[in-house]
């Protein structure tokens, strides 16, 4: 077992997402008979296919490059499950507790077909996409408490980590990934950055790099800011954001024609935003809240299709009691 678990108490989002120190008990396997319809939605919200598990509360997705194939990770147990094109269902691709993962949360998959998947106990675990097998795994050195939460990785194959609690990114960089060990060692420290949040609460989330690999964007969730980190100079800035905020934000994609999608997770919202080429501003064109959405926690976007995570953590998951339907990925219309 993990040594590292994050205390209760540093579990609270001021936000409203409280999310639970254990994990929840590990997911059925058995695919239910039918998906049950989700909320309401105004139609352009539609369920592209189910993962298997009656506590699956899904965190994490990414999409491979090179063939389209889904991956979605469940913060409940650990698992990692897969969606071929054309599939109305998920699979099991890495077993609930596999290597030790208590959760899975932030996941991509780097351009040579690797699945990197972050446990937000102890670290990140990249694994071979072919065969399932774990290639290389690194933890945060050091006691105290911890949340790994999401991951990007930049045109040179270096992986940059946000920590929600510690308010550091992390890096992996191609040397590190060839050892297959080591220590996960912050490579940037933002809490002199951040604005002043409710003791407790969570801070950076969701990160992405621009496809040139000049620089990194990570959301800070509580305070609603965009922060920008220059990989050659090292300088951290805030994003002028105009025309609303980043409060409640979770994933981020970012598209190489400069588009920034954002998962609102507690407001059941998507906005997009237009980034200036320097990532130095970022302005609002659109916005679409759903109770269809489910509280969506991160999404992927490729051409003709944005997926969401229906992550439902307020049915019974880590932001309450309650009983869930069926846990499935939304695809998003016009996103």
């Amino acid at each position: 077992m993990l040594k590292k678990l994050l205390p209760a108490t540093l579990l609270t989002l001021t936000t409203a997402l409280t999310l639970g120190a254990i994990p929840a008990a590990h997911a059925s396997q058995a695919a239910p008979a039918a998906a049950p319809a989700a909320p309401p939605s105004d139609g352009r919200v539609s369920t592209a296919f189910t993962l298997p598990g009656e506590k699956v509360y899904p965190e994490g997705i990414a999409t491979d490059p090179r063939d389209h194939t889904v991956y979605v990770g469940s913060y409940a147990d650990g698992a990692v499950y897969r969606a071929r094109p054309g599939q109305r269902g998920a699979e099991v691709f890495l077993p609930a507790g596999a290597d030790g993962r208590h959760t899975a949360n932030g996941l991509r998959v780097d351009a040579r077909g690797r699945l990197w998947v972050t446990d937000s106990t102890a670290g990140v675990a990249v694994y071979d996409t072919a065969t399932g097998r774990r290639l290389a795994h690194f933890e945060v050195a050091g006691s105290g408490a911890l949340f790994v939460n999401d991951l990007t990785i930049t045109p040179d194959g270096t992986a940059y980590l946000t920590d929600s609690v510690r308010a550091v990114i992390y890096r992996v960089t191609p040397d590190l990934l060839a050892a297959g060990s080591g220590p996960l060692l912050p490579a940037y420290d933002l809490s002199g950055h951040l604005t002043p949040s409710p003791a407790g609460s969570f801070s950076l989330n969701g990160i992405v790099s621009d496809p040139a690999g000049r620089f990194l964007l990570a959301v800070d969730m509580t305070a609603g800011d965009l922060h920008r980190i220059d990989l050659r100079t090292g300088a951290i800035s805030r994003v002028a954001l105009r025309g609303g905020d980043l409060t409640h934000a979770d994933g981020l994609d970012l598209a190489p024609d400069g588009t920034l999608r954002v998962a609102h997770n507690t407001t059941n919202t998507l906005t997009r935003w237009h980034l200036s080429p320097d990532g130095t501003r970022a302005r609002l064109t659109r916005t679409i809240t759903d109770p269809s959405l489910q509280i969506p926690t991160t999404l992927s976007h490729t051409p003709g299709r944005t997926l969401v995570v229906r992550s439902q953590f307020d049915k019974g998951g880590p932001m309450g009691p309650g009983t869930p339907t069926a846990f499935t990925i939304a695809s998003v219309r016009g996103f």
